[in-house]
């Protein structure tokens, strides 16, 4: 008989985590303004908020701490996280930062100025904030396929090369560079395949164009490639990141994902002159340029954590524990993006609460019924997180309206995802019931998910 599949870990150190009762979430969501953003951690009893920065550290990481050069220039921590970044990606120059949208916004800083167009794979909302905060234009160039979610095919998450020709050939004098991001967060948590990555590069070339990667989920991505794509299917996750990173000039990164780290980011890059302008933005806004925001502790962990999780074990165990909950998903006849991805769950609120009025936020609405109905926090990915039009200011109503629930690596059991899947049916069950949303009473002007109010209607 066949041996069952196991975690490649051991449980060494545990939290406890508290139940409360309806009547105190309904209060307390209240409280929030039916924003989970703004709720407190101590009234979640399972987080599936973000998997950013929320991970449980391996032992070599804890141990990394205690060794930190916390030295203000030339940290040995640096020099240790600046050879594994090399090492994994092959690109010369690091810059540390202090998370990914700071890497974002130092390196945006120099690149894009307003009227500048960024096409590529929908741009997730720190990066779409960045740009259009700018007065430029994020430009999706996503293939159709991933707006049917219950479609299967392997490679979701690929840009369209003939979209992103037809951009290049009408804006080339307006874009800076091409970004695709890997594993696309907003379409699903779905990977970009080699193929894929090659052809953008190609036609990058034909403009002459630069090509960066939105990095914080790449160990992921390099998942799917070796168990997905033709010919990859020997080849360590070590090899087929090298491959990956040669298709780009440089690279953003939120190492509080598969850095498996609580805070820290860099950007990495070939290109002398974009790592020349970026020194001096960092400089200004994070730090001096071996340390940019981090300690050296924190750099000690990064560099152990980028080591651990470039190996197939590690990845097998996160990214099978987001199939387990898929799997139970399946059971009740729950829509999610398909096939499940590499971070999360997206549910397909859209298809769940067919009576609520897209103008009323059904993914926002799904979100708050999961937390009421068992204290389980989810993040919308879709309406509201789209934002407004810059120009004309109405709500983006074309993407995917999607509850996301990403699992923190290495912190919940299988049985916390059976908690999850039953407490979403319940949802579902009642799904009939539930005709009406919520109205808009505050935002902000950009990246309003994260501070907006809500009134139930």
């Amino acid at each position: 008989m066949e041996l069952p599949f196991a975690e490649s870990w051991k449980i060494k150190m545990v939290e406890p985590i508290r139940k409360s009762t309806r009547a105190e979430r309904e209060k307390w969501i209240k409280e929030a303004h039916n924003n989970v953003f703004q709720l407190k951690a101590e009234q979640v009893y399972i987080d599936l908020l973000t998997d950013s920065g929320t991970n449980a550290m391996s032992d070599r990481q804890w141990a990394g701490l205690m060794l930190g050069d916390e030295s203000y220039a030339g940290a040995n921590s640096y020099l240790k996280m600046k050879k594994t970044i090399n090492d994994i990606t092959g690109f010369e120059y690091v810059l540390p930062t202090h998370q990914g949208r700071a890497a974002e916004n130092v390196l945006f800083s120099c690149l894009i100025k307003a009227g500048d167009m960024v096409p590529g794979n929908s741009h997730f909302d720190t990066t779409k904030g960045h740009i259009e905060s700018r007065k430029a234009y994020a430009i999706d160039c996503t293939i159709d396929e991933a707006k049917d979610t219950q479609l299967e095919i392997p490679f979701k998450g690929n840009v369209d090369p003939i979209k992103l020709d037809k951009c290049l050939a009408e804006n080339a004098d307006k874009i800076p560079f091409v970004i695709v991001t890997i594993t696309n967060n907003t379409a699903g948590g779905q990977p970009v395949s080699m193929e894929n990555l090659r052809e953008v590069r190609k036609i990058a070339d034909k403009y002459k164009k630069a090509v960066l990667f939105d990095s914080a989920r790449f160990a992921e991505n390099a998942y799917f490639i070796k168990t997905r794509e033709k010919g990859y299917e020997n080849k360590t996750i070590k090899e087929i990141c090298k491959e990956m990173f040669t298709y780009a000039d440089g690279m953003t990164m939120s190492a509080k994902k598969d850095a498996v780290v609580n805070m820290g980011g860099f950007i990495a890059t070939r290109v002398e002159e974009w790592y020349d302008k970026a020194k001096i933005f960092g400089i200004i806004n994070e730090g001096y340029i071996t340390y940019g925001g981090m300690s050296g502790r924190d750099m000690n962990a990064l560099a152990i954590g980028l080591d651990e999780n470039t190996e197939f074990e590690n990845l097998e165990t996160r990214i099978k524990q987001v199939q387990y909950l898929a799997q139970r998903l399946d059971e009740f006849g729950i829509p999610y993006q398909r096939p499940a991805g590499g971070h999360a769950i997206f549910v397909d609120a859209s298809k769940v609460l067919t009576r609520v009025p897209k103008e009323e936020f059904p993914a926002q609405t799904l979100t708050v019924e999961l937390y009421l109905e068992a204290g389980i926090r989810g993040c919308e990915i879709g309406y509201l997180l789209a934002d407004r039009d810059p120009v004309t200011r109405e709500n983006r109503f074309g993407g995917n309206d999607f509850l996301r629930l990403a699992i923190p690596r290495r912190v919940y059991t299988n049985n916390h995802m059976d908690v999850i899947a039953v407490a979403l049916k319940n949802v579902f069950d009642r799904r009939e019931q539930i005709t009406k949303g919520f109205k808009i009473t505050w935002e902000a002007d950009i990246m309003r998910h994260f501070t907006v109010q809500l009134e139930r209607l």
